[in-house]
């Protein structure tokens, strides 16, 4: 009799197995309930990372699960394939990007057929082949026939280097984040999706998504960011013109001392014409970072214009005007007004250049109209030192402010967004072609329908920095589809997000001719439980969110979320280690020895922080090395059992260790099963139904970890109790418990115990309600409140019962020492304290 699991003749076996029993197929059509289970479909990059292993591990547990419990299951799997990754490495290694993503696809798709995942392989896609993105071509088509698409001339992060548009999050320290040169601002004619039409529809949604982390969806709603505020005119000093400022702070204009309008403000650009230290200046705005956080890091910047305006509630008073560093024109009208007590931008700015600083709402009892220290007040109270705005709340006098801005005629109550169109073009070669012909007669047309998709050519050079597409001799020039005059393509490609924006569609509905049936679709819509990474939170998910709106805004699909469920999981970290001349070092460069960590060669090595698993800092651990050593179920196991799935994991070489232990204590089990047909185990009984019931409430809630405690609980119970048919009946229920977490295991223990078909395809257990009922509970006993013992008796017992108990409790009756027992007071229940 073996003691050990082989992995490494089961883990093949069974995969093989599955893949020809085509098991984990779903069904074109079932009367089964539908459970679609999605994670986050990986890009290639050519090796998968232990945070793959956990994502599609979760996932995988819940669809075999789902399976088990009779529902009909969707559980597929592609590749983010398109993206800059792949144009630098055509670049850097002189292969074409197609190839070296294939060729990555292939690499990492046998990886992932290691684990032993459920995956219907026969939906797989790649988002970088024609037969997806000229389904992709075809939508943008329809969105742009629905006037949600357009095109208008836009201020973009321009790399002069890579000849590319950067993302404000690639811009770092104002230079392009592969190439390291100083990044334009630069304006080019983008095309954009109107995602702001959908703004609060987008912001309402959120309430109905329960089922997503509130973290998830308060970044999502800070994103879209609406806020209802004033748009008013600030009148220039001996001039008609005036500068449109929008605040949400109407409240606080009786504290205003100066107005600030962006770099790339209208008049900004005009007084620059003249004034080459404005120009220089502006420049200089141009070159600093553009994210959020970088503007409110920065320091504040500021140049006098030498313009003063009026203040709309008094013309008398006048403020200056200046280009500030941190004011952004695509944020309500490029220009406000600083109020230096009540926000830290306009404080810093204040104090660097000598401004007022006027308190107008009181801070507790302080009403000073002179403010000290570097922190402003930005929490409610009165509103003090503002004329006829004096006692009001900060509601108050928002709307009395509002209120008299209408009446006069300076300006009007106003909702604004944080959220801005998107921007999907992008001057790159590999992604998806724009199906727009440009002709100088007729404007920009669309591609037409019976010339989709538009394939990327193959033959392109990367010798030469920028887009492929605008040089090539042939490809972009083509005749207008109107005139028949000669035309050009668009050379811009579509932003990825855009193909991971409607990918689940396409996985629940495949046919040749369109991008997906409606009706097809709809039996699995919306995803059941989608899984990935934090990460993703705002653009991929708000994409995918308006996407779908987008789609049923057109009729073309029935719902408006498409993620029921949504869970984020945590990273998978790993010590670091340096050498002594500070390189880093990787897990299979070093080795214990004793209380030390060195180097193979037994050279000193610093010990650094615990850290999400990163190629830079070499702390990766890689799966197969893993699955040679353990087998894909030891590290399935590791990966559910440690953390809660939301919080990081730590990866260690002894907990890899400790569930391949495991692994074979249960396959022990397995191993020795022999049937036994007498013999009654009550205890044992109603662990397992608790088990059966308790494992399918964990899995269904994603809380694995605790599914793998109640396992360990069950093993310790069967490995402890004497043979009988209770225990011959829970060895066989283990197969079953344990199949959507330990498949390759499962199906070997299941078949040497004489199961019948495939684990997989089994029912998960059903238990018996009755023996969920405690009919036993534990009684503290405790004397002068100090516990002293504890007791397991009948739930049904009186008062007298369980003081009859404690008194007679040997540990009780020490702790008493001889003193009689002057009163007991007994918690029904609960607890039973002797007072001596």
């Amino acid at each position: 009799m073996s003691s050990r699991f082989n992995p490494f003749k089961a883990d093949p076996h069974w995969q093989k197995v599955w893949e020809e029993s085509g098991i984990f197929v779903a069904p074109a059509k079932s009367d089964k309930p539908k459970a679609y289970v999605l994670e986050m479909f990986p890009y290639p990059s050519g090796r998968i990372h232990m945070g793959h292993v956990r994502n599609y591990t979760m996932g995988d547990v819940l669809a075999r699960y789902k399976a088990m419990t009779g529902h009909a299951v969707l559980h597929p799997m592609g590749w983010d394939a398109f993206g800059m990754p792949a144009e630098n490495a055509a670049m850097e290694k002189k292969v074409h990007p197609g190839g070296w993503t294939r060729d990555n696809i292939a690499a990492m798709k046998a990886q992932l057929k290691r684990l032993g995942l459920a995956i219907d392989w026969t939906r797989e896609l790649a988002t970088c082949e024609p037969d997806y993105y000229g389904h992709e071509q075809a939508l943008f088509l329809d969105l742009l026939k629905a006037g949600l698409v357009y095109r208008k001339e836009s201020s973009v992060n321009w790399d002069p280097v890579d000849m590319t548009v950067l993302a404000n999050e690639q811009v770092i320290d104002g230079r392009g984040w592969r190439s390291g040169a100083l990044v334009e601002k630069k304006k080019l004619n983008q095309w954009f999706l109107k995602i702001t039409q959908f703004a609060d529809d987008l912001l309402e949604g959120l309430a109905t998504l329960d089922q997503w982390p509130d973290k998830v969806r308060l970044m999502q709603e800070n994103w879209i960011g609406k806020s209802k505020g004033l748009r008013c005119t600030f009148n220039l000093v001996d001039s008609p013109e005036g500068i449109d400022v929008f605040t949400t702070r109407p409240d606080t204009m009786f504290g205003a001392s100066f107005v600030a309008i962006a770099a790339d403000h209208p008049l900004a650009t005009e007084l620059a014409a003249n004034a080459p230290a404005l120009q220089a200046f502006i420049e200089e705005c141009r070159k600093g970072g553009t994210t959020a956080a970088d503007i409110e890091t920065a320091e504040k910047k500021g140049f006098n214009t030498g313009l003063s305006v009026e203040h709309p509630l008094d013309p008398h008073w006048h403020l200056p005007v200046y280009v500030a560093n941190f004011v952004l024109m695509d944020y309500g009208t490029g220009a406000l007004f600083g109020c230096p007590a009540h926000d830290q931008r306009d404080l810093d700015f204040a104090r660097k250049y000598g401004l007022g600083v006027t308190r107008v709402v009181a801070e507790g009892d302080n009403e000073d109209p002179d403010f000290e220290g570097d922190t402003p007040y930005t929490g409610p109270g009165r509103i003090v030192n503002s004329h006829f705005l004096n006692g009001m709340s900060s509601d108050e006098a928002k709307a009395a402010v509002i209120a008299r801005a209408e009446h006069e005629g300076w300006g009007e109550g106003q909702t604004q967004y944080r959220l801005r169109d998107w921007g999907v073009s992008r001057q790159r070669y590999w992604g998806t072609p724009i199906p727009i012909i440009h002709c100088e007669f007729c404007g920009a047309l669309p591609v037409p329908r019976s010339q989709l998709p538009v394939v990327l050519p193959e033959d392109v050079s990367f010798d030469i920095p920028g887009n492929p597409l605008d040089r090539h001799p042939t490809w972009k020039n083509v005749p207008c589809p109107n005139c028949n005059e000669p035309a050009r393509r668009e050379t811009d490609t579509l932003d990825t997000f855009v193909d991971s924006s409607w990918y689940f569609i396409r996985f629940a509905s495949q046919p040749k001719d369109k991008p997906f049936d409606r009706a097809e679709a709809e039996q699995w819509l919306p995803v059941g439980q989608y899984i990935g990474g934090v990460e993703h939170a705002i653009l991929h998910l708000l994409y995918a969110r308006f996407w779908t709106r987008a789609l049923q805004h057109m009729g073309q699909i029935g719902i408006a979320e498409p993620f029921k469920g949504l869970f984020t999981q945590g990273m998978v970290t790993h010590e670091t280690y340096k050498s002594a001349d500070g390189s880093w070092l990787s897990p299979g460069e070093v080795k214990q020895v004793g209380a030390d960590i060195v180097t193979l060669d037994g050279q000193p090595v610093t010990l650094g922080r615990i850290e999400k698993m990163s190629k830079s800092k070499k702390n990766v651990v890689d799966p197969d090395p893993m699955f040679d050593q353990y087998g894909a179920d030891a590290v399935r196991w590791f990966m559910l059992s440690d953390s809660p799935p939301e919080r990081d994991l730590e990866w260690s070489e002894a907990g890899i260790e400790g569930t391949w232990r495991f692994v074979n204590r249960i396959w022990r089990l397995f191993d020795g099963y022999e049937p036994t047909v007498r013999g009654e185990d009550a205890v044992l009984r109603k662990l397992l139904h608790r088990a059966i019931a308790g494992i399918g409430v964990d899995i269904e809630a994603l809380t694995f970890n605790k599914a793998v405690a109640k396992v360990h609980e069950l093993v310790n119970a069967i490995e402890k109790a004497e043979p009988s048919a209770t225990r011959s009946e829970a060895v066989l229920m283990l197969a079953r418990l344990v199949s959507p977490m330990l498949p390759h295991l499962a199906e070997e223990g299941w078949m040497r115990m004489g199961g019948t078909g495939l684990v997989a395809a089994q029912a998960w257990p059903t238990h018996d309600p009755a023996l969920l009922v405690d009919d036993e509970v534990t009684i503290a006993i405790q004397v002068n409140g100090k516990l002293r013992d504890t007791l397991t008796l009948p739930k049904a017992a009186d008062k007298a019962a369980l003081e009859a108990a404690a008194l007679a409790s040997e540990k009780a009756v020490r702790a008493l020492d001889g003193a009689a027992p002057k009163k007991v007071i007994v918690v029904p229940g609960r607890l039973v304290n002797i007072v001596a």
